[in-house]
């Protein structure tokens, strides 16, 4: 029996926010329980979480293997197969920002502090607690550190962002939906998005961004306190913490207050022209040759090896690396994904399916193989070569290990200062673009907003983080954010099946209409000649005729004067 149910906005405004009151009060709840319960129960809430944790890395693996590279497969159909010349937006929509400017805010939201925090601190880890190689060569060993990092930062993970940008995108844009998660389900669920089911996405949307976005800046956080330790003496302690939480906050806030076009992406290019003179300093000051060679082997070797490390999932060992590694990082890509596809699907008009796909599925992964083949290549030459101070860096705390690193480097205090910038602005464009998305999916998908209802989830997600770091409580939401990763992959595979089956209907419906209007040129075009052909007939009848009786009446008229 279907469900009907109406189409009318369910906005209302609360306290002058434009708000679904459903998703609105529901998120808000479950948020003041969720802190609650993980500061007033720290031990319970890590006993309970972990029991979760291992329950689903059990008996929940296989399903994100099968997801995450199911999502890959799906993309690259999406780009190479006939949907790719499809224009988000319809065929005249036209970009809204530079290929430039998207590529880095896409980048920025995606990446995050993630990529300077572990690409060193991945292969490390990865060298010292093998997932196959466990006494075997240490180059061979180091190698695949590497490719299990280029799986756990690369193409897999833009995969989920991109099926989730994709769809929003879509069907915000090319069918007038509003840019909530419930709309991707439109195909699927009809006109029950508008109902109970609906709001439940949009409540889970909501809340796996506001927990991921606080934890992320609370351990982004503890990074920076880090670099100022190293460049200024500043005491790395839990005030020092919660004032760059503040600080971070109000950067967020003001940078929401100014919107899109100016805030997020004046600090993503900012993110992008600095990571890209850290790098440029360490190809240069560092060994360069070795860099770019290294570059190369590392994509030979994630290639090669790319179909058995995609789908390895301990069957015959019975051992927990993968458990603890490859599907957390699953978990935690999928978590992110409501917040960073949405986020992508904001800024992705006038963009094609093809270019969607190309841009933020490969060149994100490709920018991020370049970093790690340096940073953490770097790190694995020294340790081969007895140099253990990476390992020690990487084991006494793992925010540290970067600016231990650039200690090995000519202007050390220079990169220092640019590892503190970057990691800052990392942090407040992800807090900016989250309170955006959360922003957008409460409203009910509202384009335009009250500037400071903005301003309002901004300082929401600082005062989060900073409450769970002063009550201990980010270790257990990170695991608590990692495990509901496992049904959003359920819904991410559905999200698939439902874009496919809007686009297809979409295109045939064109393809149709395309067709119907060649058949009616080509009718109009028939009568055309039909009509042409019968005018030249009648005027070829009437011709031969005036020119028969003008001859005899002439000559009858010659013969009588004649007579």
């Amino acid at each position: 029996m279907s469900i009907k149910v109406s189409r009318k906005d369910s906005t209302s405004t609360f306290l002058g926010l434009v708000v679904n009151k459903t998703v609105f009060f529901a998120t808000v709840a479950v948020v003041i329980f969720s802190v609650g319960f993980t500061l007033i129960f720290q031990e319970q809430a890590d006993h309970y979480f972990g029991i979760a944790q291992t329950y689903v890395s059990e008996h929940g693996g296989w399903i994100y293997t099968l997801s995450v590279n199911m999502f890959i497969v799906f993309c690259l159909y999406m780009a190479f197969g006939k949907y790719g010349p499809i224009k988000i937006g319809g065929r005249k929509a036209k970009p809204e920002f530079s290929l430039w400017a998207w590529f880095a805010m896409l980048f920025s939201a995606g990446v995050g502090n993630g990529l300077v925090l572990f690409s060193i601190a991945d292969p490390v880890r990865d060298f010292l607690n093998p997932p196959r190689l466990a006494g075997e060569d240490p180059v061979l060993v180091a190698q695949e550190a590497i490719n299990f990092s280029f799986l756990h930062h690369g193409i897999h993970g833009w995969a989920i962002y991109s099926v989730v940008g994709l769809s929003l995108a879509y069907f915000t844009f090319n069918r007038k939906m509003p840019l909530t998660l419930r709309s991707a389900f439109y195909p699927i669920l009809g006109n029950r998005i508008y109902g109970w089911m609906g709001s439940l996405i949009d409540i889970m949307a909501v809340i796996t961004t506001l927990f991921g976005l606080a934890t992320t800046i609370g351990f982004g956080v503890g990074q920076i306190n880090s670099g100022l330790t190293h460049v200024f003496g500043i005491p790395s302690s839990l005030f020092y913490q919660i004032v760059i939480i503040i600080a971070v906050t109000l950067a967020a806030t003001l940078s929401a207050f100014t919107g899109l076009d100016k805030g997020v992406q004046s600090l993503s290019k900012l993110n992008i022209r600095v990571a890209s003179a850290i790098f440029l300093l360490v190809l240069i000051l560092g060994p360069t040759t070795y860099i770019l060679s290294a570059y190369i082997q590392n994509l030979g070797s994630y290639l090669v090896n790319f179909v058995d490390m995609a789908t390895w999932t301990e069957s015959l060992r019975g051992t927990d690396w993968q458990k603890t590694r490859t599907i957390m990082y699953w978990g935690w890509w999928i978590s992110w994904s409501p917040f960073v596809g949405t986020f992508i699907a904001r800024i992705s008009k006038g963009r094609t399916i093809k270019q969607f796909v190309l841009c933020v599925l490969i060149l994100p992964s490709l920018v991020t193989f370049l970093w790690f083949s340096a940073f953490g290549g770097i790190t694995m030459r020294d340790i081969l070569t007895g140099d253990m101070e990476m390992i020690a860096a990487v084991g006494d705390n793992i925010s540290t290990a970067l600016y231990v690193f650039f200690d090995k480097f000519p202007l050390a205090m220079v990169l220092k200062v640019l590892g503190v910038i970057l990691i800052s602005s990392f942090i407040i464009t992800s807090a900016d673009s989250g309170a955006i998305v959360i922003d957008s999916i409460t409203s009910g998908g509202k384009a335009k907003t009250p500037k400071y209802q903005r301003v309002v989830w901004a300082a929401l997600t600082g005062l989060v983080a900073a409450v769970l770091m002063y009550g201990g409580g980010l270790n257990a939401l990170q695991t608590a954010v990692t495990i509901s990763g496992l049904p959003f992959a359920i819904l991410l595979v559905m999200m698939c099946f439902s874009l496919f089956s809007g686009v297809k209907e979409d295109y045939d419906k064109a393809e149709r209409k395309e067709q119907l209007i060649e058949r009616e040129d080509y009718r109009k075009n028939i009568l055309e000649l039909v009509n042409k052909d019968r005018e030249k007939k009648n005027l070829a009848k009437i011709k031969p005729k005036d020119k028969d009786t003008s001859k005899p009446l002439g000559n009858e008229n010659t013969d009588d004067k004649n007579a």
